[in-house]
């Protein structure tokens, strides 16, 4: 289990994959959300932080976890705010995400 706190519990590997069709909003709001985490937390094992965050955030468990981490591992490097838009087929998009 991750050192860092708020995360309480070890995340479980069965609650990685979701059992349906993802929302747009959903996954957007879902890659939004743990992007903005790694970046507050700053973890010193952000793979270990990201699993128990899904675990942890019961929307993002509708969410597979492999599909955020491919869309994080997609985040433009260096300055500025991005945000992502448009679902599993979406981008990384400059400025704000229009919702929190």
């Amino acid at each position: 289990m991750p050192q860092e706190r708020p995360f309480l519990t070890d995340p479980s590997p069965a609650g990685e994959a979701a059992g349906g069709a993802v929302p747009p909003a959903l996954f957007d709001l879902a890659v939004n959300r743990a992007h903005a985490a790694l970046r507050g937390l700053r973890p010193t094992q952000p793979e270990a932080a990201l699993a128990a965050w899904h675990a942890r955030t019961r929307f993002a468990r509708r969410v597979p976890l492999e599909a955020v981490k491919a869309a994080l591992a997609a985040a433009p490097a260096g300055e500025g705010v991005w945000h992502w838009a448009g679902g599993e087929g979406g981008d990384w998009q400059p400025g704000r995400a229009p919702f929190p």
